[in-house]
């Protein structure tokens, strides 16, 4: 049966004070062993640093010493790298690592000189694809063969699905009572590494901190524990996560994760980078994968996907919550977007009564920014509400086509910043313009920027000009809104937030909107009551 992993953290420092400051943070945060890289040391001395590494170890450790041509530094010779290799056995050392390539020549060397009590990981590593189920259990007993304790294959994720492959070898291998280390590397692979309790796996790495990874897709050490809980992981684990390219920026396993640890509900909260969305769906179809938040772009294919959908959904068209049903495995399909954004830009309403006249949506003008899930969701929630909905998009046909939908009127996004038939409107950006990276982008005026272009090429200080021109249509678009909403919560205040708000214009961020979807997907995931305070804490504490 599945159960705790240990947690291995690299230690990548250039010096052996270095190493062991590192070595010293990694067990004050958690770590069950450390990975001395010996081949990241700039001037290694076997005898004197190993000594000084291993003598009064705070937790057992790992020693590799990574050739270049397996993805390390080390550039000498194999015989050097043996002798460095058996010399940490002899101090001591828990874990060594030999690459499969020369395996059966280090355990020739090794003949009559293995001391008793080091574990020998036996790795291959493979950085461009994740072979097939068979291929993978042909690496495996060709590791065996070698004399290994420790099967180690770090493969890399083209697509989600590979890691699929590699959670039935390990699987397979637990069933065998064979130790194994399974990871898949990449953003892609990141599930890999977090759920390896789940299926069996021996261990994983985590790097000490954020730009200290040993490998592609490595997570840190506190996000290990602490948003992913993976001490806590076990064979009957649920899986849920954010579905969605990109995806690093979600804060949906910190808030979700919380809320889990919060009610003691045995779930584990990942980000997931999907391509494809119904090829994903069809690889993880077991129940174990129970639930999942849709973000863009995939929330239109979650609907065709959907057996069953709420009735809303059918008007929204748009899933942002998918959820399996227990009794009988059918995915069942939700929207939370609407409710989260409409409550939020209600009570702000209602809050701001006196400085927005009137704190109802009814018969004001709600324009929508984007004509896409969330775009969707918001003007069927205005119209709702009685609101007459105007849509804007880039693409003026699928403007077009929502605002004919929920009976409203559709502009280009050009033509945006010269709209402003009454005072009161009030905006919505259900795009993702403005989103971390890009921080300083606005669509407000990012089709001007691009009408201007060619202009701003020919002038000698277009930065300046057209900066000048951009706020002062801004301006004028944004003094017609008595409220304008974002649906981006990272960063919390974008930039039209931020140019909304000098102008006195109220504003709701994508925070608040974020935290009442999420508590709706918490209590479809659960079906228990949402931990609002808790949850709206935890959002803000992390930003």
């Amino acid at each position: 049966m599945a159960g705790v992993s240990l947690v291995c953290v690299p230690l990548v420092g250039k010096s052996v004070e270095q190493m062991l400051s590192e070595m010293a943070t990694a067990t004050a945060g958690g770590a069950d062993v450390a990975e001395i890289r010996l081949d990241h040391l700039a001037s290694f001395e076997p005898r004197r640093d190993l000594d000084l590494l291993l003598r009064n170890r705070p937790l057992p450790v790992l020693v590799t010493y990574r050739p270049n041509w397996e993805g390390g530094e080390y550039e000498g010779d194999d015989g050097w790298r043996f002798e460095a290799l058996l010399l940490a056995m002899e101090l001591g050392a828990e874990y060594v690592d030999i690459e499969l390539k020369v395996a059966q020549e280090f355990v020739d060397f090794l003949s009559g000189k293995r001391p008793d009590g080091t574990k020998l990981i036996v790795s291959s590593h493979n950085y461009q694809s994740t072979p097939s189920i068979e291929d993978l259990s042909i690496l495996v007993a060709r590791i065996q063969a070698v004399g290994a304790d420790i099967v180690k294959i770090a493969t890399t994720a083209v697509d989600i699905t590979d890691v699929a492959r590699m959670f039935k070898v390990m699987v397979h291998c637990q069933g065998q009572q064979v130790p194994m280390i399974g990871l898949v590397m990449g953003d892609r692979g990141l599930m890999s590494r977090i759920l390896c309790p789940k299926f069996g796996g021996y261990l994983t790495f985590a790097a000490l901190s954020t730009g200290k990874e040993s490998a592609p897709g490595q997570p840190s050490l506190s996000d290990l524990l602490d948003i992913y809980n993976i001490k806590q992981i076990k064979a009957d684990t649920k899986v849920y996560g954010v579905v969605g390219k990109p995806v690093a920026h979600s804060k949906g396993p910190i808030i979700h994760g919380t809320a889990f640890r919060s009610v003691g509900y045995n779930a584990v909260y990942l980000p997931l980078l999907v391509d494809d969305f119904e090829s994903f769906l069809s690889t993880y179809s077991s129940p174990d994968f129970a639930g999942f938040s849709v973000t863009m772009p995939h929330k239109e294919a979650a609907l065709a996907c959907s057996d069953e959908v709420d009735p809303i959904v059918k008007y929204i068209g748009a899933v942002n919550t998918l959820i399996k049903r227990p009794s009988d495995g059918k995915l069942i399909g939700y929207n939370t977007d609407y409710t989260g954004s409409i409550s939020a830009i209600e009570t702000t309403l209602q809050v701001f009564s006196g400085k927005v006249p009137g704190a109802s949506l009814a018969d004001r003008i709600f324009v929508v920014i984007g004509a896409g899930g969330a775009g969707k969701a918001l003007a069927y929630g205005a119209r709702e509400k009685g609101a007459r909905v105007v849509i804007a998009n880039r693409t003026y046909e699928r403007a077009r086509e929502l605002a004919n939908f929920v009976g409203g009127q559709a502009i280009s996004l050009a033509d945006l910043e010269n709209f402003h038939p009454e005072e009161g409107m009030i905006l919505a950006n259900t795009t993702s313009v403005g989103m971390y990276p890009n921080i300083h982008d606005t669509p407000l005026s990012k089709p001007f920027r691009q009408r201007m272009g060619s202009k701003a090429q020919q002038s000698h200080s277009p930065k300046v000009e057209l900066n000048s021109v951009f706020s002062l249509k801004r301006k004028q678009a944004l003094k017609s809104y008595a409220l304008v909403f974002d649906a981006i919560y990272n960063p919390t205040l974008t930039r039209l937030l931020r140019e909304a708000e000098e102008l006195g214009v109220t504003i709701v961020t994508g925070v608040e909107m974020f935290v009442r979807q999420a508590m709706g997907q918490f209590e479809i995931f659960t079906g228990l009551p949402a931990p609002e305070k808790l949850m709206r804490e935890t959002l803000l504490n992390f930003h």
